[in-house]
């Protein structure tokens, strides 16, 4: 995000001294990325931000990945992996890793704890709230989330997640988050912003659609002591399955010390009804429903949507072939035309790999002839690597799905 916002107190120079009522100096740290040569904000701490007073080993979720061979589209149950509904698992401990590469890896979780604070030094996360409600803490100030918001967290922000009550719900449901852990950063598509950073007119989602932290936050804001020490749990490049590795980081002091910050790197929150569907005659190939993009990857978003206006078009999607990309659908909502008949229903998760050709289910096509509308939410993620199998995706497969297609001779 190349748009300038400034929170709390900053002095009125960059780099120069900055004091707090005692006459104090408060800390200046650069948080940015590729080296000092793109996005970066300051943020100012009351403790010097480097000191630390112990590291421990954190034993990751399992990260080991298995390769989908032999090659088959496969139907994940998502829901099926937390049958208790979360019951003391939190958002960070409790992801259960589903598909993975080396440019970005998929997890699930659903939580009604309180996580410790952690952050992700490997790359950005784009975490998307399928249903429960939140309040997310980190030093760039807070947010309150909730069904249908992706929180987009650029590397290392220090951040933790507090799920609220599914009692309090709309929805009563708990805490359930969908999330894209890239090995780079996340951002808009590049094809929708101008070269200085704006989103532009034909973009489908607008700056005024994205909310920033309500900030800064600090160690009393949440009723805490702003000496007591912090742990931070802190994943990492290392020497753990797919290269993953995990470090817990005491602080001696409450790590929400920051009292302003300025700069164009922060998280930030868009949610998904206030995309605005790209529509046309004819069927619209995926780029049109993009939202994000990282590294050898992208997000898309199908949401409700009127659809081909053509009198002789076939709204659902024709077959394709994945020449480059594996395809991950996470169906959220709604009655998703496409895939009727093949036991895909909400909190599914499809993957059709490069190499396989695939599109509607039997007798899709016919059906959808005349629907002016797709009422269906789904989130896609595309990658331009082939997915391997986590834990997750081996627990909660149909074991049915490459045979949806066929139809045995009589």
């Amino acid at each position: 995000m190349a748009h300038y916002t400034s929170m709390g107190a900053i002095p009125p120079k960059r780099h120069t001294q900055h004091r707090d009522p005692a006459g104090n100096l408060y800390y200046e740290e650069l948080m940015g990325e590729e080296g000092f040569s793109s996005d970066s904000s300051l943020l100012y701490h009351r403790r010097i931000p480097s000191e630390i007073s112990d590291a421990q080993v954190w034993q990751v979720p399992d990260q080991s990945l298995t390769p989908n061979h032999p090659l088959k589209p496969l139907h994940l149950k998502l829901h099926e992996l937390f049958p208790a509904g979360g019951s003391g698992i939190d958002a960070v401990t409790g992801r259960r890793l589903v598909l993975g590469n080396s440019d970005v890896r998929i997890s699930y979780v659903v939580a009604d704890a309180p996580s410790p604070f952690y952050r992700n030094a490997i790359g950005d996360e784009c975490v998307y709230v399928e249903r429960g409600s939140a309040q997310v803490e980190t030093v760039f100030g807070a947010f309150e989330v909730g069904r249908g918001d992706y929180l987009i967290l650029p590397r290392a922000t220090t951040h933790r997640w507090l799920p609220k009550p599914a009692a309090d719900d709309p929805d009563g449901q708990p805490l359930r988050l969908y999330c894209i852990e890239a090995a780079s950063h996340i951002a808009p598509p590049k094809t929708y912003r101008s070269r200085f950073g704006q989103l532009l007119e034909h973009a489908p989602y607008c700056e005024r659609d994205l909310r920033l932290p309500e900030g800064p936050l600090l160690a009393e804001d949440v009723g805490a002591d702003a000496g007591a020490p912090t742990q931070v749990y802190v994943k990492h490049r290392g020497p753990g399955p797919g290269g993953i590795a995990g470090t817990i980081y005491t602080y001696p002091f409450h790590v929400l010390d920051v009292v302003g910050w300025d700069g164009c790197l922060y998280p930030y929150v868009f949610n998904v009804s206030d995309y605005e569907p790209i529509t046309g005659r004819v069927h619209q190939p995926p780029p049109a429903h993009q939202v994000f993009e990282g590294w050898n990857f992208v997000v898309c978003n199908f949401v409700p949507r009127k659809v081909d206006y053509h009198p002789l078009s076939i709204p659902v999607p024709y077959y394709h072939s994945n020449v480059d990309s594996d395809e991950v659908m996470f169906y959220v909502d709604g009655d998703y035309e496409a895939r009727k008949g093949s036991g895909i229903e909400m909190g599914s998760v499809s993957l059709h790999p490069g190499g396989h050709a695939h599109g509607p289910q039997p007798g899709a096509m016919e059906r959808s002839i005349g629907i002016e509308y797709f009422d269906e939410l789904a989130v896609m993620v595309d990658t331009f690597k082939p997915l391997e199998l986590g834990e997750g995706a081996l627990a909660c497969d149909d074991g049915r799905y490459l045979l949806s297609w066929h139809t045995p001779p009589a």
